[in-house]
């Protein structure tokens, strides 16, 4: 639930409160305004009714948080949320690009993609160390020699780094290389993989939807990483899986629109995957604009032919330069700043 105090509260009346929800068993939250102090209380709703919190003078309004995934919904906090990726601020009126590999394959490789990408003033790498691959004969990633690789073109570019996750047990070990950890469709009900990045709180989480996930499902995702403590989530549309073939994926933009309503953490797409067809990414990446997206990942490679995964839908030099100048627009007439 939501609690409003009353314009005169003071902070030891906001404590008081505070500590009744707190001696319950109940998750306080505490949201100082310029106007008014809100309160949220998390828990079993059984609990909640214990609170009667309307005989306190100092409340002017209780309301229930009615959707299943509280944290993140717009019912507990109407502005929009500013993430922050080793300093770039993800959000708000901006709009940011994340471009990489979809896999480091070697330093001469992932130093050409980002000095590629520095040039085109792309504030973000992406690069997988670890990949979950569908098939076991797969490249599965470099592993620690691919984190390394990814520190070492952070400070050599000055490019924060976001990468995929894949077990709760390397949370600890990626936090050292990496600015924002990235949970791929596959583990998007990973619960302890969620659990584990929500304890590293400093650091950012892109968040993507599973390919047969509903938005519901992505939400509560989402609602598990940061009722652990973390409330650094990006959430991110990658195509979903229907009957369609022409494509890899089936973009679906109108969880964008959706997800920006319903919650206020920021929204990205993911082209490169939506579509898996290279010619795709740009118009797409336009449509992502201009349905409200906070930003693009997208992937790059300097020779997309020799890459040892999903080569098909990398973007070459040209390719980036082109998709850059043609969002450039788009942002403006969205009101951002790319």
């Amino acid at each position: 639930m939501i609690i409003i105090l009353k314009p005169q509260a003071s902070e030891q009346d906001a404590n008081e409160i505070l500590d009744k929800i707190s001696s319950l068993g109940l998750k306080p939250l505490y949201m100082p305004g310029i106007e008014r102090t809100v309160l949220g209380a998390l828990g079993d709703e059984r609990v909640l009714r214990q609170l009667h919190l309307d005989s306190y003078p100092m409340v002017d309004e209780i309301k229930p948080v009615l959707s299943p995934y509280k944290l993140v919904s717009r019912e507990l906090q109407a502005h929009d949320s500013i993430v922050s990726i080793g300093g770039v601020k993800v959000g708000g009126g901006n709009f940011t690009v994340i471009a990489g590999p979809c896999s480091v394959e070697s330093q001469a490789q992932l130093f050409g993609v980002s000095e590629m990408i520095k040039q085109q003033g792309v504030p973000l790498l992406r690069g997988g160390a670890f990949k979950p691959r569908t098939s076991p004969y797969s490249f599965q990633g470099l592993g620690l020699e691919g984190l390394k690789l990814l520190k070492a073109a952070k400070e050599k570019y000055d490019l924060p780094v976001v990468s995929e996750i894949i077990d709760p047990n390397d949370a600890k070990l990626m936090h050292e290389y990496v600015d924002c950890y990235q949970i791929g469709a596959r583990n998007m009900q990973n619960f302890r993989l969620l659990e584990a990045v929500g304890e590293q709180s400093d650091k950012a989480v892109l968040l993507k939807r599973g390919m047969s996930a509903t938005l519901e499902e992505l939400l509560l995702a989402a609602e598990y990483i940061i009722n652990a403590g973390n409330p650094n989530v990006i959430l991110c549309e990658r195509g979903i899986r229907t009957f369609e073939t022409a494509t890899r994926n089936t973009l679906d933009l109108n969880a964008v629109a959706y997800l920006k309503e319903k919650s206020h953490l920021p929204v990205f797409v993911d082209p490169s995957h939506g579509t898996g067809v290279k010619s795709l990414i740009n118009p797409l990446s336009r449509a992502a604009v201009a349905v409200g997206a906070d930003g693009i990942i997208v992937e790059a490679h300097l020779n997309p032919k020799e890459a040892l995964s999903d080569g098909h839908q990398a973007l070459t030099a040209d390719d980036f330069a082109t998709l850059m100048a043609d969002i450039k627009p788009f942002v403006s007439a969205a009101g951002k700043t790319l």
